[in-house]
Parts: C-alpha cells; sequence; structure tokens
C-alpha cells in the first residue's frame, strides 16, 4: 500500500544556494511503496495525456503540479527488498524500494526534482540520457557539490526528448549502484499517437553478489555475481507480463549491471524500437527474437502478441537463469561415487549424490539451505519443475484480456493434440559412429583403488 513520509527539515540546500523556511516547507511529499508486487498503471492525474507504463515488480511515483512545473520528490535511503518469497536483501534505494520508482513525464513537461538524502554518505543523482543543462547532471564533485546526508537538493530542467532513460548516483558509484541504487524514467512522446502501443513495460537488470544466509551485497565484486535480477527480483519472485492477444507490446529494460545481457523471447519476435540515444527510425529496424543490451544501455522492443499461450522471457545467458550458486563446484557428471558416499553417509546421514547425472536434480529435490537462501534452481509449472532462477519470468498471451487487466491469468489451458507427449510405439533401433580407435595420446580411466596408479 503506498504511504506518505512527511518531509520536515531544519536547512536544506538547492542546487547552488540555501532557499527560505517558507520554501523548506513548500518540498513536496515522498510517497513510498513497500510492496514488491507489480503495481498498477498510473494514469496522469493532470499535465498532458499519455499511456502509463507498467514497472514490473514496480510502481510509477506520483507529481504534483506547481506553477507549470511538475514536481517529484526522491528519498535515497536504506531500503529491504524481498528478492522473492523466502529470502530479502538490505539495499539502497529510493522511496522504500530498490530500484526506485519509475518517473513518466511528457516531452516538453518543465521538471524538478527534489531528491532528500537520508544514507550514511553523501549521494547524487545522474539523469542517465537526459539532455540537461551541465549544472544538473549530477556528477558529484563535476559538475555539482555532493548532498551530503540530511540534506535536500533540487534539480530542474525542461524534457527535450521523448524516449527511455535511468537515473543513479555519479557518487560513490561502485558502492552505491552494487547496493541497488537506481531507477527508470520514460519520458512520452508529447503527441500520444506517436509510438503508441497498447502494453508498455519497464524494468531495470541490476546484479548483486550476497552470500547464502547472508543478506547484504558484497559491494567490491567486479564479475563474479550471484544474484541476476530483474528489478532487484529473481525468478520466481519476478511477476508474469499478462498481455490480451493482438496487443502491441512494448518492453524496456535498462541495463546497470558489469556486463552486457542476451534478453530473449519464446514464441514471437520483435524489433527494436527505441534506445536510451532516442527512436529507432522503422527504415533501420530488423526482427530479432534476442536482443543484446550492453552495460549501462537501455532497449525498447516491441511486438505483436498474436500467439496465444506461456511464453519463457529470460536472459540467454545460461548461469544469469539460475539464482545463488558456488561457483567452484567440480564437475561429476559420469562419475560413480556411489561407493564413496555410502562411506560419507555413515558420517553425514543426510549427505545426497548429486551431480553424476546432470543438475536437474536440483530442481526437484528440496535440499535443507541456509536462512534467506533461495535455491539455485527452482520454480513449478503445469508440467512439473521448471529449474530456473534469475532473469527468467513468462509472458502470458490470453484472448479476453480486459484492455487494464494486468491480473496473472494463470496456466494456459493448451487445446488438444498441441502438447509434446511421450512416444510408446515400438522403439526404434538407432545407428551410432563406432567409438574411436584409442591412439597414444587417449587416456584410460581406470577404477579400482590406487593400486594400478
Amino acid at each position: 500500500m503506498t504511504t506518505r513520509r512527511n518531509f520536515l527539515a531544519g536547512a536544506a540546500a538547492f542546487g547552488a544556494s540555501a532557499v527560505s523556511k517558507a520554501a523548506i516547507a513548500a518540498v513536496p511529499e515522498a510517497p513510498v511503496q513497500t510492496s514488491a508486487a507489480t503495481q498498477p498503471p498510473l494514469a496522469p492525474p493532470n499535465g498532458r495525456p499519455y499511456q502509463p507504463v507498467v514497472t514490473l515488480n514496480g510502481w510509477t511515483l506520483p507529481w504534483r503540479m506547481k506553477d507549470g512545473w511538475k514536481e517529484f520528490h526522491l528519498v535515497a535511503e536504506p531500503v529491504v527488498r524481498e528478492m522473492a518469497p523466502g529470502m530479502k536483501a538490505n539495499l539502497w534505494g529510493y522511496n522504500g524500494q530498490s530500484p526506485g520508482p519509475t518517473i513518466e513525464c511528457v516531452e516538453g513537461d518543465k521538471v524538478r526534482m527534489f531528491v532528500t538524502n537520508k544514507l550514511p554518505e553523501h549521494t547524487t543523482i545522474h539523469w542517465h540520457g537526459i539532455a540537461v543543462p551541465n549544472g544538473m547532471d549530477g556528477v558529484g564533485g563535476l559538475t555539482q557539490a555532493h548532498i551530503q546526508p540530511g540534506k535536500t537538493y533540487v534539480y530542474e530542467f525542461e524534457l527535450k526528448r521523448s524516449g527511455t532513460f535511468m537515473y543513479h548516483p555519479h557518487a560513490d558509484e561502485m558502492l552505491q549502484m552494487a547496493m541497488g541504487m537506481m531507477g527508470f524514467i520514460v519520458v512520452h512522446p508529447r503527441n500520444p499517437g506517436f509510438m503508441r502501443v497498447d502494453r508498455d513495460f519497464v524494468f531495470l537488470i541490476n546484479a548483486y553478489d550476497i552470500e547464502p544466509g547472508s543478506r547484504t551485497p558484497k559491494v567490491a565484486t567486479m564479475l563474479d555475481f550471484n544474484l541476476w535480477s530483474w528489478n532487484s527480483r529473481v525468478f520466481p519472485g519476478i511477476d508474469h507480463l499478462a498481455v490480451r492477444k493482438d496487443d502491441r507490446v512494448r518492453i524496456r529494460m535498462g541495463n546497470l549491471t558489469m556486463t552486457s545481457h542476451s534478453i530473449h523471447i519464446h514464441g514471437h519476435n520483435f524489433t527494436v524500437t527505441g534506445t536510451d540515444g532516442g527512436w529507432v527510425p522503422k527504415s533501420a529496424q530488423w526482427p530479432e527474437t534476442t536482443v543484446d543490451i550492453p552495460v549501462g544501455a537501455l532497449r525498447a522492443v516491441e511486438f505483436v502478441a498474436d500467439a496465444p499461450g506461456d511464453w519463457a522471457f529470460h536472459c540467454h545467458k545460461s548461469h544469469h537463469t539460475m539464482n545463488a550458486m558456488g561457483h567452484n563446484v567440480p564437475t561429476m557428471i559420469g562419475v560413480d561415487h556411489r561407493g564413496v558416499a555410502q562411506k560419507i553417509m555413515k558420517l553425514v546421514p543426510d549427505y545426497m549424490v548429486m551431480g553424476e547425472r546432470g543438475m536437474a536434480d536440483m530442481g526437484e529435490m528440496e535440499m535443507p539451505l541456509p536462512d534467506n537462501t533461495l535455491p539455485m534452481m527452482t520454480g513449478q509449472g503445469p508440467f512439473g519443475p521448471i529449474e530456473m532462477g534469475g532473469m527468467f519470468t513468462v509472458v502470458k498471451v490470453r484472448e479476453g484480456l480486459g484492455r487494464n487487466d494486468y491480473k496473472d491469468p494463470g496456466w494456459y489451458k493448451h487445446p488438444p493434440g498441441t502438447v509434446a507427449y511421450e512416444w510408446t510405439g515400438e522403439p526404434q533401433k538407432v545407428a551410432r559412429a563406432p567409438a574411436p580407435a584409442p591412439d597414444s595420446k587417449t587416456v584410460t580411466v581406470r577404477r579400482g583403488g590406487h593400486s594400478r596408479h
């Protein structure tokens, strides 16, 4: 439920100069959201009309209009984020959540961003991809003084072009972004009919290194993250995208991790229609089923949802669709260690043999885990274990959904004769290629103890 936080402070520095007590009292309220569920789109109560976006497992920040300016209030603060049922993380974010709320504006709007710092260290905000006056760019020490703890600063600028953008700190950036400080900005076209779609989803791609059993990210990690998330949620905690059949759908994605991500959709193809540099002309678009999103970049893709079903939507880097994992686990495929296992079980009765046939057993068994830890592979579907984690969700295309109905419609009911089935006829003899003859370079593995080594 959205609540209201009243901001009271004794002094504040706004931009390059302080303001009067009367001006401080005029700071807009800062709404707070604590639920990790996807909130309904926020229809504009005033200002220019637009088709609002839906933030995956997030929300849109309300504003107030004052003397022709659209005013927002962001509060940078420590937050607790549920990454999926069974795990919470101690992060930094804005207005109660990480990522912070989505900010929606319209091309030509004049905006005033109040930013209050409730962190234990200084911060700033950079408006990634937006053309602003140099002094509003948010680079601490270069274009502005840092926002010290307890202080409030104001950023003012006019939004000169529509598109998809982000906000994040440019102060102690490695730590603050590793702790989850980021958010989405959508600037809608002045012409509501330009680039119009039926459903418009947004989410940020982020990553964390949180040891099993702990709650706080390791902020010095460079590349070896173990939780790959969308809007600080991992499967099965990422909400499904409910889509009406034949809707034109846009999905906007921003990458603030330390590596690129190949985002892939099943059952459809899409075109890249926008980047953080602007809209892509139709003559420069081509069909794809996978889009690679570089570090620090945004992509908007569009498709017509003409195929009913439950379609997987995920990063195609396979270790990005797993939850917290050990990176030093040896490969045991083909190794018969039952004899060793029996000896270990005499000392450790709960010991289980894993990995000799592959890792699929991880998606079926329920192993004891440390507190606040998610299974590496998890999720149940209508046909059994889904065996996923991390950056994975489902686009659910259905006939008969209402125009603004984003509720999960449940699992797809397949028409008869359209599901893969087991062959129950006579087994066929399959020709196999002969095994290559051993040569001087072939390594032969002998079993039976160390006597033959």
